[in-house]
């Protein structure tokens, strides 16, 4: 992977929760190449080793230079464990200068299983009637509380600087409610509101906070929902490239250059609660 352009982020550390994804693996590499002591966190102790030794080795073939990236098994929606974490990667590291919130999912029991219901009745007109609390729950923990709790315990330090970025991921369904996906949308919603809030509440601290509103990217977690078996397009998935003004998905380097803007005080130092989408012209476009 490359970086899309250069910022200085030496002496800086920086946390990444769901780093070990896809999307947040990116940006914490570019996070990672620009200088910044680099912290993933997610829970699966074996993913984040892999994913640390791609990227280090991914840096040193691509610059030839060694970074420092570190993984950190913790539950982003357990205040406990999170300080537990904090007190290892501040040691370590140092206390956080930036944090990318992009620790997040969805369930088969949070989603409708029909988009809108029709005029005649349908066998899956229920869906949403039926849909599972508990699940609906689960998506709102690991969603907002997931990215409240690592503010409350990551930006703490942020206070004594009268500095620091934080960047949470929102989606393009905080703007324009996807069909099916009621609780994730929600959440991300959520997520959107908090970000301004943050903003204002830090006002002139220093503490900036920002959110990146990706679009649609091909990744592990939603490769089933938009391909085939044969490679094809899912239905959904055609939906989705025909809403989309550039045609096509989304590559997760491209979410490094808005990651890169927000997390560097030179480049953005008067921006503040803004939702940056990342989505190939997904939100501008009304489907006429």
């Amino acid at each position: 992977m490359k970086i899309p352009f250069k910022v200085d982020l030496t002496g800086k550390t920086a946390i990444v929760t769901g780093g070990s994804g896809t999307l947040c693996s990116a940006m914490a590499y570019g996070l990672a190449v620009s200088g910044a002591k680099t912290a993933i966190i997610g829970r699966n102790q074996e993913k984040l080793l892999n994913v640390v030794n791609k990227l280090t080795e991914d840096a040193l073939n691509e610059y030839g230079k060694d970074v420092i990236v570190k993984g950190y098994s913790c539950n982003v929606t357990d205040k406990n464990e999170l300080e537990k974490a904090y007190s290892l990667i501040s040691s370590e590291l140092g206390t956080c200068d930036i944090l990318i919130n992009g620790a997040g999912g969805n369930q088969p029991g949070a989603i409708a299983s029909t988009e809108m219901l029709k005029k005649e009745k349908g066998k899956d007109d229920y869906s949403f009637w039926n849909l599972d609390e508990d699940k609906i729950r689960d998506v709102m923990d690991v969603n907002y509380m997931g990215t409240l709790l690592p503010i409350q315990v990551f930006t703490k330090d942020m206070v004594e600087k009268r500095s620091g970025s934080i960047i949470n991921i929102a989606s393009v369904t905080s703007i324009l409610p996807l069909t099916k996906v009621v609780a994730y949308g929600n959440a991300k919603s959520a997520i959107f509101n908090l970000t301004q809030w943050l903003a204002v509440h830090f006002g002139e601290s220093g503490i900036r906070c920002n959110a990146i509103a990706p679009g649609f990217y091909a990744a592990e977690q939603n490769h089933s929902l938009l391909f085939n078996q044969d490679g094809s397009y899912t239905a959904r998935a055609g939906k989705i490239i025909a809403g989309t003004p550039m045609g096509r998905f989304g590559n997760p380097e491209e979410l490094i250059g808005a990651a890169l803007f927000l997390a560097s005080d030179e480049a953005s130092g008067f921006v503040n609660g803004i939702v940056l989408p990342v989505d190939g012209g997904y939100s501008a476009y009304s489907g006429v």
